[in-house]
């Protein structure tokens, strides 16, 4: 058994999106296709060298192979200790917060998130840095510029890792340390809620569904809720890990979790419905009768999170990515805190949080965080949920209900066009932005443009700039269409329209979703051309 260096030719895909690397599996399966891109990491990151690295992942199909995989190529890199979730099982979440509690100089995570799993599924890969958060676009740069050029890699040949066997072990000189996926992570959320109150909560005759979708998040789940917190054993369902996510998507939303939504919409419906995804960073949260929208949950957090533990002082200040609807805005201006808008990817929120900027944050793609990890969690936000709940006495209804009498309710919808070819989705953009310039101030049926521009951020942490982050056609307070192409799929191009609409009166506070932004769907057709220009006739999925 040894270190061998082996000659290699590059790949010329490589270069990460929103959130890693996400292929196909029988990409990833092409011989040396991972050892080049894990050889490229360890290139780029000089202090793995040496140091501490975790490394887990979602459970899909691949998983354990890459995982061997990445071992092999860190020994042979010279990282000198590994820490590995049991089973080769990590939520995201819990990686994040694995690799500060450890002070490690970095993380694999292998996930592709949302996306199916299986043999002819989904993979993925993402370098997280020490901080626990994704790696910046100048660092994914550098890694895909090398990785375009590489012509060798290190690896340790000989020997497995025994991934099922907690405790130490030895790859070549580098130290192997498996460890219980869920221990550190349960401990960190003790730190952050009432988990008394909550059992309280439970001991009462409330009752929660929690939907695990096959993926990272069922032993987790079955360790919170149940054992810890005392919610009866079918609080949690599909919480098998499987390679294949057994056959669904594990995308949260009112689409592919439409069993746990017809179940909260039904005479029995529990008093907390939630899902997570497939590397437990995503939630959906619903009531009985009700669901929540990410930017909803977000807004509604804010507003309670000063009653939880871990949140007692307040929020240093709350950030939304560009597309979420603009909900947190209002709780920001009333509790006189700092609000930012930002680029798409949680690594634009981990600057923030990192700088102290942040308390909270959220995306419109069913992610919510604090200032507890670098990215978002799933898990963490059911519990702040169920955590509200115990506090106010409250149900989900009463609090989306008291929430939009104070704030008001901004309507909100995402249409997704999946897997359309490059060049017409492009035609899509281009058009609309060709005519960005003269927008402003046309009136369109009752609104009127207020703003029409490509969006770009300027960081205020390291005053790096973010272009070309998505179209926005802003009627002022009133309403907001916005078009972005996709960075997470791995076939065709996603696009995007999202669709947002405020209303302040009593009487407009309940309407049926569809029914509010039907005005904004006419529009949003006869700006963008979609149909026009790609031959769809509509969304491949509306959330």
């Amino acid at each position: 058994m040894a270190i061998r260096e082996i000659s290699t030719k590059p790949y010329l895909d490589q270069k990460s999106g929103t959130a890693g690397l996400r292929k196909k599996v029988a990409v990833f399966q092409q011989p040396h296709y991972l050892e080049n891109f894990l050889q490229s990491v360890f290139d780029c990151v000089q202090e793995l060298h040496g140091g501490t690295l975790i490394i887990g992942g979602d459970g899909r199909y691949y998983n354990r192979t890459a995982i061997q995989t990445a071992c092999a190529v860190a020994t042979g890199n010279g990282v000198a200790r590994i820490v590995i979730g049991q089973g080769g099982l990590l939520s995201t979440p819990a990686a994040s917060h694995l690799i500060r509690k450890r002070g490690a100089q970095g993380g694999l995570l292998f996930t592709a998130s949302h996306n199916p799993a299986g043999p002819d599924g989904d993979f993925g890969i993402k370098f997280n840095v020490a901080g626990g958060g994704q790696a910046s676009e100048g660092l994914t740069n550098r890694i895909y510029e090398t990785s375009k050029q590489i012509a060798r890699y290190r690896a340790h040949e000989g020997g497995q890792v025994d991934l099922d066997r907690r405790g130490l072990q030895t790859l070549g000189s580098t130290e192997i340390e498996v460890i219980d996926c869920v221990d550190d992570y349960s401990q960190l959320m003790q730190e952050l809620f009432d988990f008394d109150r909550i059992r309280d909560w439970f001991r009462r005759g409330h009752t929660l569904r929690f939907d695990a979708m096959h993926a990272v998040t069922g032993p987790y789940a079955e360790r919170i809720f149940v054992e810890q917190l005392g919610a009866p054993l079918l609080s949690v369902q599909n919480a098998s890990p499987l390679e294949d996510f057994g056959g669904g998507h594990p995308d949260p939303n009112l689409i592919y979790a439409k069993p746990l939504v017809d179940l909260a919409f039904s005479a029995n419906g529990p008093d907390l419905a939630a899902a997570s995804d497939g590397d437990g960073d995503r939630n959906m949260i619903l009531g009985k009768d009700i669901f929540i929208s990410p930017g909803d949950s977000l807004a509604m957090l804010a507003a309670h999170l000063h009653e939880l533990p871990g949140y007692r002082r307040g929020l240093a200040g709350l950030a939304r990515s560009m597309p979420t609807c603009r909900a947190a805005d209002k709780v920001a201006s009333a509790l006189a805190i700092p609000l930012y808008e930002t680029p798409t990817g949680w690594k634009f929120f981990a600057n923030l949080l990192d700088a102290g900027k942040l308390t909270l944050c959220g995306e419109e793609s069913f992610g919510t965080s604090s200032v507890h990890a670098r990215e978002k969690d799933g898990v963490w936000a059911v519990l702040a949920w169920l955590n509200v709940l115990a506090v106010t006495g409250l149900s989900v209804k009463e609090i989306a209900q008291r929430h939009w009498k104070r704030f008001g309710r901004h309507y909100y919808a995402r249409h997704d066009y999946d897997e359309l070819p490059g060049p017409a989705a492009d035609s899509v953009m281009q058009a609309l932005a060709n005519q960005l310039a003269e927008l402003p101030g046309r009136s369109l049926g009752d609104y009127t443009i207020s703003e029409a521009d490509e969006f770009s951020y300027h960081d205020p942490v390291d005053n790096s700039i973010a272009v070309n982050q998505g179209l926005r056609v802003i009627f002022g307070d009133a309403a907001r269409i916005i078009l972005r192409l996709s960075g997470t799929g791995t076939k065709g191009s996603t696009l995007r329209v999202y669709l947002e609409r405020y209303e302040t009166r009593e009487s407009a506070l309940n309407w049926d979703t569809r029914d509010a932004l039907a005005p904004l769907v006419n529009l949003a057709d006869r700006l963008t051309r979609i149909g026009e220009l790609t031959g769809r006739k509509a969304p491949s999925v509306i959330t």
